[in-house]
Formats: C-alpha cells, sequence, structure tokens
C-alpha cells in the first residue's frame, strides 16, 4: 500500500518549486523505481540525513514522491520513498517566469553531472531552436516521452553489479513565434 502526497499541492505552482531544486531533481532520479529512506537516500548523495529528510518531505507533499512502507530503525520508524516518473506530468509552469526556476535547476543539475561524465565514453547532444510541423512537434513529444519511459523503467539501484550510471536530461517545450515582439524581445 503506498501513500501518495496531497493531490491539490502537486498540481501548478507547488510541485513546480518542489521539482526547482538540484537536490530534489537528484532525489528524484535516485528514488526511480527504488525505494530508499532519507538515511539511505543521504548517503547515496553525500547530504546531511537532516538536509536530505526536509527535501523528501518537500518532494512528497508535492505529490512527486509516494511513501512506499515504513520500517524500524533502532526503535523508531523510517519511511522509505519511491518516485513515479509520471507524476512530473501533474506539475507544470504556468508561467515563464516558473519556467525558468526549472530550467535553472535543471541547469544546475547538468553541470553537476557533467563534472562526472566519463569522457570519451558514448554520448548523444543535440540542441536547437527550429520551426517544425505541428505533426513533427507531435511525434517528438511522444518520442521524448518513450525515452523517459525506457530509461525509467530500466532503472536498477544504485551501484547494481553491470549496472551503467547514466545522465539524461531531456526537455522539449513551444517557443513563442516572436510575432509582436520588439527586438529587445
Amino acid at each position: 500500500m503506498t501513500e501518495r502526497g496531497t493531490g491539490e499541492a502537486a498540481e501548478g505552482t507547488e510541485g513546480l518549486r518542489a521539482l526547482a531544486h538540484p537536490l530534489r531533481l537528484r532525489l528524484l532520479s535516485l528514488l526511480t523505481r527504488h525505494a530508499m529512506s532519507a538515511a539511505e537516500a543521504a548517503r547515496e548523495v553525500g547530504e546531511t540525513q537532516a538536509n536530505v529528510s526536509y527535501h523528501l518531505r518537500r518532494l512528497h507533499a508535492a505529490g512527486l514522491l509516494e511513501v512506499v512502507e515504513e520500517v524500524s530503525v533502532r526503535g523508531g520508524r523510517a519511511k522509505r520513498y519511491r518516485h513515479d516518473p509520471e507524476s512530473g506530468e501533474r506539475v507544470g509552469a504556468t508561467s515563464r517566469a516558473e519556467h525558468q526556476l526549472l530550467a535553472a535547476a535543471l541547469a544546475e543539475e547538468l553541470r553537476r553531472r557533467t563534472a562526472e561524465r566519463v569522457v570519451g565514453a558514448p554520448d548523444a547532444l543535440t540542441d536547437a531552436e527550429l520551426w517544425v510541423t505541428p505533426d513533427a512537434w507531435a511525434q517528438a513529444l511522444a518520442m521524448a516521452r518513450e525515452l523517459g519511459c525506457l530509461l525509467h523503467d530500466a532503472a536498477r539501484p544504485p551501484h547494481e553489479l553491470g549496472a551503467v550510471r547514466v545522465a539524461a536530461t531531456v526537455v522539449l517545450f513551444e517557443l513563442d513565434s516572436g510575432e509582436g515582439l520588439s527586438a529587445d524581445g
């Protein structure tokens, strides 16, 4: 039996604010398909248990984590959390400012991950700002969602023998057409 964060809080700004923090993005990735307590997650990300516990509670309140079990630990109880990747579909930026907050957190997380990149290992990079047909755009969005599902479904526990640690950041969004904007934006 699982306990989810409050549904209303997961919508809109609260969920976005929860996502717009680099450590929370790391925790969501870490907890994809595999439940961990705050202590377990803290050891994995090299943070204090108190700090990780705070961020796990924020993510849970935003509906991005579920409590999958409670375990006894030295006379107390510890919640074990897991991330449901589909929970992100309920969170969306309602303003440019909110989207920029999320983009800043993603950029910070990408910088952290890049510092740990295996130089020379196979990779893929695509960056573009271009015009496409609505059909091509819909197809690209569907493929990105499929890629996300593939990776999340294939997630293994940290340090599992034979597993490869990888990073993936895919952000696709439609841009303003630019009509009616001045040269200053």
